[in-house]
């Protein structure tokens, strides 16, 4: 007995010893300042043993990287709605009662960056989306029984961030060996890490629920406000969850510019600083829980230009039991799921979504709105995306709604 615990004892300080060796190789690879080095350590303090995916089945653990990660990356994020931990005004009652503990995931994102590095397709699942649900291991221990129709935004209460990577698999029919589940508090710590976000807003937006009121033109959104942003459904679109989904494309297209057009992504220091914030306020999956893997996906993507950078809702109708509910659109569904299955880039040719109109003709990404009030603002926005900008790839379906990290776009608020 005593025997096991020293080997034990003896596995976990190789463990750690290995894991300080590969902290140091990854910032002799980038830089030899002090500077970065204090950057990394610090990062690495904020990575715990991660969540368990490595022994879901179809899944195995990885080695660490150095360097750009080789290979396609799948990685998903979820977005959980728990108040629990948030502090501030989360912690009333009402708050708690809403959403605590694990919370839903009213976010969810799949990141596929291609095996060349060329690409990146970023889809979002809606959360009313009514999805079959295999057997999902639950905190208490026991498995909870498969499902064919449950709610999607109810799998990160039922078992956690595996049991929505594996929902997730199987409507794309990939394996994610990525995962990283996100607070309110980390996207408050993202934005605040870039400097502010700047996004273009066609109209004023109001939502009362949110406690956001901004007004039309271009606003740099930071810390509450960025959150109330992308939290934002009554007051963007049609006030729908799907309306939602295109107003968060509009925030992270204008994230996406502001990184690389500030050089986040290209300046090891400023990487760092970005990742210190986002893993302060993240839960990641045990292939995540190194110091190098964060950073070696977020080199394969600085290799993926905006324009090739292609942000998609999936694509659903409205579920014929429930109309407050949606299912898949099974032909663009499928053709998106062969696309990642094959590797392929994706190219879209319908419009940007129901929250979001295109940035006025000839407006460079980025830059100022020119001056105008909301009422002769709007009539001069066209309804329809920019033309796609991606050269090759599978073309999804008009209905299949989107846009490129190039495309300058702006909400159009629920007015």
């Amino acid at each position: 007995m005593i025997r096991a615990h020293h080997a034990r004892r003896q596995r976990g300080r190789a463990k750690s010893i290995l894991r300080i060796l590969l902290v140091c190789v990854t910032v002799f690879a980038v830089s030899t300042t002090s500077v970065v080095a204090i950057a990394v350590w610090q990062t690495a303090s904020k990575i715990g043993t991660g969540i368990q995916l490595s022994q879901l089945p179809g899944h195995a653990a990885l080695p660490p990287a150095l360097g750009a990660t080789e290979g396609e990356v799948n990685l998903l994020l979820v977005g959980t709605d728990t108040r629990t931990g948030q502090g501030g005004g989360f912690s009333s009652a009402d708050n708690m009662a809403a959403s605590s503990g694990a919370g839903s995931n009213d976010v969810t994102m799949l990141l596929h960056i291609s095996k060349d590095h060329t690409n990146a397709t970023v889809v979002s699942f809606p959360r009313d989306l009514m999805v079959a649900v295999p057997r999902c291991l639950k905190p208490d221990g026991s498995t909870s029984a498969a499902a064919d129709s449950v709610m999607f935004n109810t799998t990160l209460a039922t078992g956690g961030l595996p049991c929505v990577v594996l929902t997730v698999e199987q409507l794309a029919g990939i394996v994610i060996p990525y995962a990283a589940e996100i607070s309110f508090d980390g996207v408050i710590a993202m934005s605040n890490a870039v400097g502010g976000v700047p996004v273009c807003l066609a109209t004023a937006v109001d939502d009362n629920y949110t406690g956001l009121h901004l007004a039309a033109g271009q606003q740099t959104l930071l810390g509450s406000d960025a959150l109330a942003f992308v939290r934002s459904r009554h007051g963007v679109g049609d006030g729908s969850d799907l309306g939602r989904i295109s107003n968060q494309q509009v925030f992270l297209s204008a994230l996406m510019r502001t990184i690389t057009g500030a050089g986040v992504l290209a300046n090891p220091v400023a990487l760092y600083s970005l990742a210190n914030a986002a893993l302060a306020n993240m839960q990641l999956s045990d292939t995540l829980s190194n110091v190098s893997a964060p950073v070696s996906i977020a080199l394969a993507l600085k290799a993926v230009s905006l324009p090739r950078m292609v942000f998609l809702q999936y694509p659903t109708t409205p579920d014929p039991k429930d109309p407050n509910r949606v299912v898949a659109d099974t032909g663009p569904a499928q053709q998106i799921a062969s696309a990642l299955q094959a590797d392929e880039p994706v190219q879209l040719t319908g419009g940007v979504g129901r929250a979001a109109v295109a940035a006025p003709a000839g407006q460079p990404a980025g830059t100022t709105t020119p001056a105008a009030s909301p009422d002769t603002a709007t009539p001069n926005l066209p309804q329809a995306s920019a033309p796609p900008t991606a050269s090759s790839g599978v073309s999804l379906p008009p209905s299949v709604t989107g846009q490129t990290a190039a495309d300058a776009t702006c909400t159009k608020g629920n007015n």
